[in-house]
């Protein structure tokens, strides 16, 4: 009699912690699960630094959230850490959910390299608006970070989400690789659950799907896309400028191909959510120019004009590009 009831016990016990892990978020194939269902990423990057700073500020919160609410952004990526739980919370009450960025040095400010990002996903690893742990953003362009060896990054990385895995198993842990990640990159960590990519390959990213196909039966989802609305020259029928109608054509693209691809790509975080005057120059003024690396696919110049990527300018006035958003996400 005692061992049928403890047969019992263990048989509820189990189902409980099925039904836990159900309603979570899990990998199931090439798909994302939240509560059981499959969750489409419809998202942005999400950076917000005021005019004449350098630093994140989350005092327009409330109106990015209702402007990110209209547009039907359910996602956002942050660079860096929120360590604010009214920030979290009132991203969460707005039905958005958040992937956390942990950069390698950050000064030992929840980073990699002190081991400190792992004190934050203890604090925050039961909060409801987070979606997936995200280390590093297009590292593999900086091996001279890494003594001159990328295969550092990659020991680094595989071991940063087995750590997490260890103290949180009820989140996916990603990266944002630079592009496609090759067979170095997959081999040394086989960790990461979801692969993120900042894929700019003009106005048509169509061909990264078929490639990660056949490389990986893991989920995907293309953590930076699109396009700015400045060109610094004249080009495929758009005026040399400030051109909002550039980025808004090349962001309908990219995302109708993305939409196009669900069977393989988990969503999309486009890059990004507001203009960012502290790039290129003075912070006080928007100046074209910046530079990132492999950069040349971004549409339609080639040139990543750093101060000009927002889907809104710097005092949340819709650009044409919002409107793209709205109504492909909607």
């Amino acid at each position: 009699m005692y061992k049928r009831i403890w047969g019992i016990g263990l048989v509820l016990f189990m189902l409980a912690c099925q039904s836990q892990h159900q309603e979570g978020i899990a990998v199931s194939g090439r798909d994302i699960l939240v509560e059981g269902k499959k969750y489409w990423i419809k998202g942005i990057c999400y950076h917000p630094v005021p005019q004449g700073s350098v630093q994140r500020s989350f005092d327009s919160l409330d109106m990015d959230l209702k402007l990110m609410t209209e547009a039907g952004i359910n996602t956002i990526r942050v660079y860096e850490p929120i360590d604010d739980l009214a920030v979290l919370d009132a991203i969460h009450e707005a039905g958005i959910m958040i992937i956390i960025g942990f950069g390698y040095d950050q000064e030992g400010k929840y980073d990699i390299a002190s081991g400190t990002f792992m004190n934050y996903v203890e604090t925050y690893k039961d909060h409801e608006a987070i979606l997936m742990w995200e280390l590093g953003n297009e590292y593999n362009y900086h091996p001279n970070w890494f003594e001159g060896d990328i295969g550092n990054w990659y020991r680094v990385l595989n071991n940063a989400a087995d750590a997490i895995h260890k103290l949180d198993n009820t989140r996916p842990v990603t990266t944002a690789h630079g592009e496609l990640p090759n067979d170095q990159a997959l081999i040394a960590c086989p960790s990461i659950d979801v692969w993120g990519m900042n894929v700019y390959r003009w106005d048509d990213p169509e061909t990264v799907f078929e490639q990660w196909k056949a490389v990986s039966d893991k989920p995907m989802y293309l953590s930076e896309a699109g396009g700015d609305s400045y060109m610094t020259i004249s080009k495929d029928g758009y005026d040399k400028g400030v051109n909002q109608k550039a980025q808004a054509d090349a962001n309908a693209k990219i995302l109708e191909t993305v939409f196009n691809n669900q069977d393989i790509c988990a969503g999309v975080t486009l890059f990004s959510f507001t203009d960012g005057w502290w790039k290129a120059g003075n912070p006080l003024t928007q100046d074209p120019g910046g530079w990132a690396p492999n950069s040349s696919g971004v549409p339609y110049d080639g040139t990543p004009n750093e101060e000009y990527w927002g889907i809104v300018d710097i005092e949340r006035n819709k650009k044409l590009a919002f409107e793209v958003v709205k109504r492909i996400y909607n």
